[in-house]
């Protein structure tokens, strides 16, 4: 069903590729730009870029990716955009969990996968600037492939018109491949965003999608190219809002509080974070996530 996919891959790795150069460029820009307002003195923030690497259990080359990550800029104080193409033989527990959600036949017999996607988190220095999260991603085996991801806002102070804004561009990039994509989406993201031990959402929602498959590769990539294509549109015009406005020791308080739940989220939830692990990448990589500082109360 799905050996003949070769070129398909490449095409969706490119994708996830062109997708990180415009989002560095764009935040690269976002820094250089900003010169009014609380850090608008400090040196402006670039990406440092960095290989990682993915080795099998047998110590062979096993993909990779890049992890660009900026620190300590005008505008973000953390903020990773990674890509990642990886490949080789699922292990016995990373099967278990493929099983179980797809119910994929054959994995014990040819254990094999494939795998690229871009992932994304920016936690700000401003506390009115919402953090947010970003990742698509193509998955393949030889006996199934799908997509996955979506992007959600965090914000530790939230504003209404933001969240609509937000949530606005999602639906209009959305309802071309169909009006029930971004209503079922949101809903998804509202699920699966949700922290169970804090009895609350982690943020104010987004979009969100995962074993994505029609059986028309050209149809689900394009739907998975315009779930990436939305996020500048929804979050540049909220960070360029809130990147000059004042604020207290009490708003950053709220944000390091905050920030506590995204770890605790991404720690213990995150399917991202429990493959990659489990799969042997980069571990600086998979928990690039994470933010620099966080309080718990």
């Amino acid at each position: 069903m799905t050996e003949e996919l070769t070129s398909e891959r490449a095409r969706a790795a490119e994708w996830f590729r062109t997708l990180r150069d415009e989002i560095v460029a764009a935040f690269e820009a976002l820094e250089a730009s900003h010169d009014a307002g609380p850090y608008a003195e400090a040196i402006p923030g670039t990406f440092e870029v960095t290989e990682t690497k993915r080795r099998s259990d047998d110590g062979s080359d096993a993909g990779g990716g890049l992890m660009s990550v900026m620190r300590g800029g005008r505008v973000f104080e953390k903020v990773g955009v990674n890509v990642s193409e990886v490949y080789g033989t699922l292990g016995e527990r990373a099967q278990a969990a493929m099983a179980a959600r797809k119910g994929i036949p054959g994995m014990t017999e040819d254990p094999r996968f494939w795998a690229s996607g871009i992932s994304l988190v920016a936690h700000m220095q401003n506390p009115h600037a919402p953090a947010v999260h970003m990742n698509t991603r193509m998955f393949w085996t030889p006996h199934a492939w799908w997509f996955g991801g979506g992007s959600d806002l965090n914000p530790c102070i939230e504003y209404d018109d933001d969240t609509a804004h937000f949530h606005a561009q999602q639906k209009a990039h959305l309802d071309p491949h169909g009006a029930e994509h971004y209503p079922r989406l949101k809903d998804w993201a509202d699920e699966y965003f949700y922290i169970p031990h804090r009895n609350r959402a982690r943020g104010v929602g987004g979009i969100f999608m995962d074993d994505h498959c029609t059986g028309d590769w050209e149809a689900d990539f394009a739907l998975t190219q315009d779930i990436g294509r939305a996020f500048l549109p929804a979050y540049l015009p909220l960070v360029e809002k809130r990147r000059a406005q004042e604020f207290t020791e009490a708003d950053r308080e709220t944000q390091l509080v905050h920030r506590g739940l995204y770890a605790e989220y991404n720690l213990v939830y995150d399917r991202g974070t429990k493959f990659g692990l489990e799969t042997g990448h980069d571990a600086n990589a998979v928990l690039m996530s994470l933010p620099p500082l966080a309080k718990w109360i």
